[in-house]
């Protein structure tokens, strides 16, 4: 019987959200795929160091157990198939079980997202995030210097989101950037009885809530959060949104302004995620950060 992902969490990940390919990654940029592939077939032998998703995968992976398969990671790389042999042997060294890798050598890799039913993908590159997103599929950036702080809570994940553009629509944040914040402030009041529409990560909000609900032989545990921008009154729309999908968070933090770095440093997430660039770049300094381009703030420049 073939086997299926159907009803799995499943996340894509790019090599080089994984593990540390930085300086592979400037050899590439700097010179033909020729030399890159050269580096990483002598490195072979070599266990690449663990990148910024790493400890969010082994956790991930940690809710699978003999009876049940409830999550699956999949390597989705713009790598050519003789440097994913360095990939699969580095997690191999480090203990990560994967089975499964798409390796596309250039070409965007978010085409095979539909296959692999995915509920994340996670990559260093922009444009194939940004693609993703287009395409439907909840997709990250990763900041590869993030620092890591998933060490300190092992039998706990916990996923910090932002609000608008990320979990909701940017419907809201598009009164805020043209007509201001007392705008902003009215039109969240005046539609607090309607449900925001969906944002890019409501689905893996939800694989998530599902995946909280199930049992796992090793205690392991999921903890979410709201970490956003808006303040009472348009906090009350954000909330009753979510009670409208059926889905708890567990902490809510609705900041007024205030930085969210030194409330992701108490909370002490595995991934963050924000659609604004100055939010994640305050982030990276204590979490674990992925930058969702998408909405009217990561709008292609003309």
């Amino acid at each position: 019987m073939s086997y299926t992902l159907t009803g799995k969490l499943v996340v894509a990940i790019s090599s080089r959200a994984l593990f540390d390919f930085e300086e592979e990654n400037r050899i590439f940029e700097s010179a033909d795929d020729s030399a890159y592939m050269k580096l990483q077939l002598e490195r072979l032998s070599e266990a690449a160091q663990k990148g910024v998703a790493f400890p969010l995968v082994k956790k991930l992976l940690a809710f699978n157990d003999e009876g049940m398969q409830r999550v699956e990671v999949v390597i989705l790389s713009r790598n050519d198939p003789v440097s994913g042999l360095r990939v699969f042997r580095s997690a191999e060294h480090h203990g990560l079980h994967l089975e499964r890798g798409v390796f596309t050598r250039g070409r965007p890799p978010y085409h095979y997202l539909r296959s692999l039913h995915a509920n994340l993908f996670l990559s260093a590159n922009e444009d194939d995030v940004r693609a993703t997103i287009d395409a439907g599929f909840p997709a990250a950036r990763v900041y590869p210097e993030s620092s890591k702080t998933a060490e300190s809570h092992p039998n706990e994940i916990r996923i910090a989101f932002d609000g608008d553009a990320v979990l909701f629509s940017d419907e809201a944040e598009q009164v805020f950037q043209k007509k201001g914040l007392e705008a902003f402030v009215d039109h969240e009041s005046k539609k607090v009885d309607i449900p925001l529409p969906p944002g890019p990560f409501k689905p893996l909000l939800e694989a998530l809530h599902s995946l909280q609900r199930s049992t796992s032989e090793n205690g392991m545990r999921i903890r979410t959060a709201l970490v956003t921008a808006r303040s009472a009154p348009a906090h009350e729309r954000a909330i009753r949104t979510l009670m409208a999908w059926g889905i708890d968070v567990d902490e809510a933090m609705f900041l007024g302004g205030l930085s969210k770095s030194e409330f992701l440093r108490e909370f002490e997430p595995d991934f963050f995620f924000d659609d604004q660039t100055g939010h994640c770049q305050s982030a990276a300094s204590v979490a674990p950060t992925g930058h969702v381009v998408s909405g009217v703030s990561n709008k292609p420049k003309k």
